[in-house]
């Protein structure tokens, strides 16, 4: 079997991770560089920041993939040579308005969550700002250095006989033959399938108007700024007020993000980032002096209710999608794409993929 994959994020690159493993014959098709849109820029953290806040068809994925990353992580490390850093600090959520909810999800779903005394979570978290009265915290919660994630399974499928990567190649349409997928045409040419996966984040929901079908899946914008300061400057994940600052073993300090309706407009602003900048020293004092070494926007792909949508499209025999990820896509990758596999490949399924089906979803 001959799978085209449109987009080369963490959701395409690890779906032709699955499928290759498998023995079909994988073409990824990226109109430019791989992983450098949403999986570049997003934050990284192996969690929906608020997991009680999200129904179960999203925490489902969730903790699958949570299970699967550190394993995961040393063997593309093993592979490549290039680490991915899954780096397990947990998190702790700072003056919550929902912090009952939150303890009650947790004994309900068997998290590892709990009420932490503040006065606790300073001696954990030295530089904390002063200003906060009540903590819950989840231990063993990692988080993944996006970019070298997309390089090392870039560099993991380039050792596969059976993948090829083609970037800087746009899709421009699909063809069909007696309403079934035939290949789709790119400006590198008319390229042949049996079958045609979408994960194409952002754009998905572009790509999909060119077949007439009208996918609920749209950018929203994100802005995330860099710090660099002292590697044990912050052992641990802090969240308040829908900001959070992720440490990275190096001491890198990112601090995000924005919730911007923007259309496909990824340009940084001077607004974005005074406001990041004031939550950084909010939460992080010491961050007022400390210089930003990075600022930058990306385009999550923002779908109802953050469901993603995984699997055939009706209607459409041999079209496929993997994408509506919205804030989550790194974190629900290895399930969403795993449960891709099983589904293409009819064997039994990791979850139930009812939730996730296109059917009934899709205008």
């Amino acid at each position: 079997m001959k799978v085209i994959i449109v987009g080369a994020g963490v959701i395409g690159l690890l779906s032709a991770h699955f499928l290759a493993r498998e023995g079909l014959e994988v073409t990824v098709l990226e109109r430019g560089a791989s992983g450098k849109e949403s999986t570049w820029a997003g934050g990284g953290i192996v969690s929906p920041l608020y997991p009680w806040r999200y129904s179960p068809a999203v925490t489902t994925l969730a903790h699958w993939s949570q299970d699967f990353y550190p394993g995961f992580g040393d063997w593309l490390y093993q592979q490549t040579g290039i680490d991915p850093e899954v780096y397990s600090t947990g998190l702790y959520w700072l003056d919550l308005d929902d912090e009952a909810e939150a303890l009650a999800w947790a004994r309900q779903n068997r998290r590892p969550l709990s009420q932490v005394n503040i006065e606790a979570v300073r001696t954990a978290v030295p530089g904390l700002g002063k200003c906060f009265n009540h903590a819950i915290h989840m231990l063993g919660v990692a988080n993944v250095r996006n970019p070298r994630m997309a390089k090392a399974l870039r560099d993991s499928l380039g050792k596969m006989q059976n993948v090829v990567l083609l970037e800087d190649c746009e899709v421009t349409g699909f063809v069909r033959e007696s309403g079934k997928m035939n290949s789709v045409t790119t400006s590198h040419g008319n390229i042949p399938a049996d079958r045609v996966l979408v994960a194409a984040g952002a754009w998905s929901g572009e790509l999909l108007a060119k077949l007439g079908v009208e996918l609920p899946v749209e950018p929203v914008k994100g802005q995330m700024i860099l710090y660099k300061c002292a590697e044990d400057f912050l052992p641990s994940m802090v969240l308040a007020k829908g900001r959070y600052a992720i440490p990275r073993r190096d001491g890198h300090i990112l601090v995000g993000s924005t919730l911007e309706h923007a259309g496909f407009d990824k340009t940084p602003t001077n607004e974005a980032l005074e406001s990041l900048k004031a939550s950084a020293a909010e939460l992080l004092p010491a961050l007022a002096e400390a210089e930003v070494v990075g600022h930058w926007a990306g385009l999550r792909p923002g779908s109802p209710e953050g469901i993603p949508f995984i699997g055939p499209v009706p209607g459409f025999e041999g079209l496929w999608l993997n994408c509506g990820h919205y804030r989550n896509g790194l974190v629900l990758a290895p399930a969403s794409c795993r449960l891709l596999a099983d589904l293409m490949l009819e064997r039994s399924p990791i979850v139930d993929p009812a939730p996730y089906a296109p059917a009934g979803r899709l205008g």
